[in-house]
């Protein structure tokens, strides 16, 4: 190829990092500039915090822009003076308008991270998790006005084996994305990898997860209970509340385990050194990891040692 192919970037969660890396590190890829979201405050105190890519910029010594709208006249008259071929789109955080849409010579393509027409819209690695699936994967897709309903260039999938939480997932389908973005682009600039409309009658939604969505109801199978603790990890966390004779205590469940036990929803089934495990609608769960109100994370055990609970005690929906 005589000339690079002109790609200005756009992204903010994980996922993105390892495509800006390929892109940056691709021959045949001229890279024209990386946008990311505004820092946001984060953490207990509130500090403010670059998104991941934001954080590999820095690190990395590359200029990138941090806008709150890119639908902004300054900032699509400044995207525009580029003249990309392509603008990448990976985990960004922002709608765009039509008028940022018609930039690039060729299109936006966005990486979303399902096998589409599955999942679309905001969360649709928690959703793979939590419904079990066997396997996922990316989705280089051609961006329209649609939520995630653009014509597809190419999809890559992997196997799941139900232990992965979101953290590690979100990471992986990043070194995926990552391995084939280069030469997707490069098959797609000249034409051998042309878009397929998607199926919109096997189309599925997500949505953005709310904390409400991540307490834990012990009704529920073991399964289902196990599946939430890794879909919503690290963040928002799935949760219980701990009632003692003194206080009430918000627990976070960071890892679990599905035990092939049997007892009442809620019901302690075993509290000592060697582990915690409690009833569910259908089988039980081991509580291996957890994160007390205002503590460090710690085993089910070790949480036993501060606090009283004895088997056959019921914790509360």
């Amino acid at each position: 190829m005589s000339e690079k192919i002109k790609v200005y970037f756009m992204g903010s969660g994980k996922i993105a990092v390892p495509v800006l890396k390929a892109l940056m590190d691709a021959p045949q890829i001229e890279l024209q500039g990386v946008t990311t979201q505004i820092d946001q405050r984060a953490g207990r105190k509130k500090r403010l915090t670059p998104t991941p890519v934001g954080a590999f910029a820095a690190k990395n010594g590359i200029d990138v822009v941090k806008a709150p709208c890119v639908n902004d006249g300054d900032y699509l008259c400044m995207l525009k003076v580029f003249e990309p071929d392509f603008i990448v789109v990976v985990s960004f955080g922002q709608i765009l308008r039509q008028a940022l849409l018609d930039i690039p010579e060729k299109c936006c393509l966005n990486v979303h991270a399902s096998i589409l027409p599955l999942y679309r819209g905001a969360s649709p690695i928690a959703a793979a998790i939590l419904n079990r699936d066997h396997k996922t994967g990316v989705t280089l897709m051609q961006m329209e006005k649609g939520l995630d309903t653009g014509d597809i260039y190419r999809i890559v999938e992997m196997e799941l084996s139900d232990t992965e939480n979101a953290d590690e997932l979100e990471l992986e389908l990043g070194r995926l994305a990552a391995e084939s973005i280069a030469d997707s682009i490069a098959d797609i600039h000249s034409g051998v990898c042309r878009p397929v409309p998607q199926d919109n009658e096997r189309a599925s939604l997500t949505r953005k997860i709310k904390k409400c969505d991540c307490i834990i109801d012990w009704d529920k199978s073991a399964e289902h209970l196990d599946a939430m603790v890794r879909a919503f990890h690290p963040w928002p966390g799935t949760s219980f509340i701990f009632k003692s004779k003194k206080d009430e205590l918000k627990i976070n469940v960071t890892a679990a385990e599905v035990v092939n036990m049997e007892g009442a929803a809620g019901e302690v089934l075993q509290a000592d050194k060697k582990a915690l495990i409690v009833g569910c609608g259908k089988k039980a769960l081991k509580l291996k990891q957890l994160i007390p109100q205002g503590k460090k994370e710690m085993s089910g055990s070790a949480f036993l040692n501060g606090h009283r609970l004895e088997k056959g005690a019921i914790l509360g929906n």
